[in-house]
Order: C-alpha cells, then structure tokens, then sequence
C-alpha cells in the first residue's frame, strides 16, 4: 500500500467516506487532490494532511457541472503532472419515499449527482489516464447497486447505474493500463445514513438505527476508514489484477436474504 510519487483525485472529500479516503492516501504517501461542493470543508482536509508533513490541494467544485470537472482535472495536472488513482467517489442520497410521492426535483438532483458526476468525472480523467497508459479508478456504488430498497427507488437506480459504468467502462480502457472498480458500503456511518434513519422514522432516528444494524450480521454500521481501506486496495498494486468488479463492504449485509424495507412516516 505505498502511494509515494503517485498522484490522488477523490471527489466529496470534505466528509465521510471522501474525506476518510484522501486522509488515507495522504497518509500512504500520495500526493492528494480534494473536490468537493463545500470548498471550505475540502481545504480543511487539505490543511490537516499539509500540518501531518504531506502534500495536497483543495478545489471548490460542482461534479454536475462540465466546466467545473474539467477545472478540477486540469487543477490536478497543473499542480501534479498525473492522476493515478481517481476515487470517483461524490454522491447524495435524496428522499426516503415511495416512487408516487418522490418529487421530481429531488430526483434530478440526485440523478445529476450519482450518475452525471461520475460520468463526467470518467469523461475528463481518463484521457489523462490514457496518455500516461495507467491508472486506477474507484467509483463509489452502493449495497443499492446490488440490491433493491424499497422507498429510495431513485436512490437505487442511480447506485446500479454506477456499477453499469463500471462494467462497461472497465472494458473500454483495459488495453491502456487503466482498472476501473466500484466499492459498494453498506450503511456507513456518516451523515448520510444519519439522513436517511430521520427520514425514516423522524424523531426516533436512533431507534431506525438499531433497526438497520439488526439487519446487519456485524451488527454495525461500517466506518468511513473500512471503505476507504477497500478504496485504497484497489487503487494499489496488491489489486493489479481486479478490474470490472464490484465489491460490497457491508458488514456482511448482501450475504444474509432479504432487504431492509425502508418505511418512512408522515
């Protein structure tokens, strides 16, 4: 797991799984590029890897926008010269409703984030990758790309659309030294899921927990640090061989039958 003299990209870095990630590759030694919407967070999180002694820069960005994630691309060029590992990893996870209820905005907006952020980011890293004939690419799925979860359809339809991008797209760029994988957490605990449990059960989010974590063998949620420790496997030389896959860090929760039924109130 040495990432000395190897160039990082991770988008949603100034939280939860993002962040735990670009820490990680900090740590490993690489040199790290920090996206996210919140700039301030993403700077943040660049001033802590500059104060542990590495090496990084923030860029304020909207993975919706083209011009925003060639602007991003371009800021890891100039500042780095490469990308090696591209942690494509930016995501929100909208309403907690069934289909009939579900505002369209909110779909939008989620569809724009899940599945047209990790397009363009694929769109206007790989051609870095191709020059340089290597690279290794992680785009942040979901157990919702494996399974079905009943009141977050919109949810669920843009994760398997991640794991459809990195099935095809694995093929497209093998013969250039490039992998292309996909990390699939289960309930991890962030905010996201934190949202997701007051939607849920508003009020009683706590109680909501505990019944997700009983679905769960491990009887907890995952870290951030779990994901990322799979991010930073499968960037590394250890996974030279793993392209095209999809591989759940869920606590053993896609092993058991059955699916959580996500029932909100209200």
């Amino acid at each position: 797991m040495d990432f000395k003299s190897k160039v990082a990209l991770v988008t949603g870095a100034a939280n939860g799984i993002g962040r735990a990630t670009a820490l990680g590759f900090a740590g490993y030694g690489a040199k790290v590029v920090l996206v996210d919407r919140d700039g301030s967070g993403a700077a943040a999180v660049a001033g802590a890897i500059k104060q542990q002694g590495g090496e990084a820069i923030s860029v304020q960005a909207d993975v919706t926008k083209s011009a925003d994630v060639a602007n991003y691309v371009k800021a890891a060029i100039d500042a780095y010269g490469r990308i090696d590992c591209f942690h494509n990893n930016a995501g929100v996870e909208g309403s907690v409703k069934p289909i009939h209820e579900y505002d369209e905005e909110v779909y939008d907006q989620l569809m724009s984030v899940n599945v047209k952020g990790v397009f363009l980011g694929l769109k206007n890293v790989i051609p870095f990758m191709i020059k340089q004939r290597s690279g290794a690419i992680v785009n942040t799925a979901s157990i919702a790309g494996l399974m079905g979860s009943p009141n977050m359809s919109p949810y669920v339809a843009s994760k398997h659309a991640v794991i459809g991008f990195t099935k095809a797209v694995s093929g497209e760029v093998a013969g250039y030294g490039i992998r292309v994988n996909a990390v699939c957490p289960g309930p991890v605990d962030t905010r996201m899921i934190h949202s997701v449990t007051e939607q849920v059960s508003p009020g009683d989010a706590a109680g909501a927990a505990e019944r997700y974590k009983g679905a769960i063998p491990l009887g907890r949620f995952s870290t951030a640090d779990e994901i990322a420790n799979m991010v930073h496997f499968l960037c590394s030389d250890l996974a030279s061989g793993i392209t095209g896959a999809q591989f759940a860090v869920d606590g053993g929760r896609t092993a058991t039958a059955g699916a959580v039924t996500v029932v909100g109130k209200g």
